[in-house]
């Protein structure tokens, strides 16, 4: 079916939106030539139509061209090998050149009119000289861009502590910046091993459930608050609200559990 708007994914989850001006009958994962910067860049359509005109657009998106063709797409892969021979080459320049930088992936634009290495660093990077070197060896316009280590996972790719391929590299397109309130409203302990990611950074997912936290710790009473309970006061010890209940320390250091019902019952 023929969109107006098509959101296009490149190499590294880079992902792009683009007008479809001629019509093109499209599907998801549908190879696309697309309008870049001097020149022509190639992906793969990952949604379409309504979908993407709910997704905030800063300004005028640029063309999709044609369909990719099977020279095309061939090309494409070309490119990548290519890819991996200049990564190469540019991480043996960094230790020439004894720059404090870490090379994370290598792009070329589809009609190579650019080509572009990310990397990261903690520090200011002088590669000036890096990139004459590099342009002199492959005769195009070189980028050389810094993202961040979250970038980096992103890019790259791997497996979380839950043992699936992570999120950033699969279904998520944008960051949020994740605090540790995110993990104390999910009342999870402090412990940094546990909450950051490979990346490490604190992990994504303590973003995807804490509107649910959020609702369902309102129902209970807060940690170290003191309540009634049907034996005398107490002080809320832990919440368990997957089971509904309420673990209360009393004064002889004694812990007993209650269910919500229970607590609302003696407050009645």
């Amino acid at each position: 079916m023929a969109s107006d708007l098509v959101e296009v994914a490149f190499k590294g989850n880079r992902t792009g939106i683009y007008t479809n001006p001629i019509g093109f009958t499209l599907k998801t994962s549908d190879y696309v030539i697309v309008t870049a910067e001097r020149g022509e860049d190639s992906g793969v359509v990952i949604a379409l139509g309504r979908v993407v005109t709910l997704k905030e657009i800063e300004a005028e998106p640029p063309q999709l061209m044609r369909l990719a063709t099977p020279a095309d797409v061939e090309k494409l892969k070309n490119n990548r090998n290519e890819e991996e021979k200049a990564f190469e080459v540019c991480k043996e320049k960094i230790v020439k050149h004894n720059l404090n930088m870490k090379l994370v992936d290598v792009e070329y634009q589809f009609d190579r009119n650019k080509l572009t290495f990310y990397f990261t660093s903690d520090q200011r990077v002088d590669f000036r000289q890096l990139v004459r070197d590099l342009a002199a060896k492959y005769r195009t316009r070189i980028e050389l861009r810094q993202i961040g280590v979250r970038d980096e996972a992103k890019r790259i790719g791997g497996y979380g502590t839950c043992g699936y391929k992570l999120c950033c590299n699969t279904f998520m397109r944008e960051f949020e910046t994740i605090t540790t309130q995110y993990a104390k409203e999910q009342l999870l302990p402090m412990n940094p091993s546990k909450l950051s990611g490979v990346c490490g950074r604190l992990k994504c997912c303590l973003a995807f459930e804490k509107v649910f936290y959020i609702s369902e710790l309102e129902k209970y009473p807060e940690v170290d608050q003191t309540i009634r309970t049907p034996v005398g006061e107490g002080i809320v010890d832990k919440v368990d609200i997957f089971h509904g209940t309420i673990y209360v320390r009393y004064p002889n250091d004694e812990l007993e559990k209650y269910t919500l019902e229970e607590l609302r019952k003696t407050e009645a």
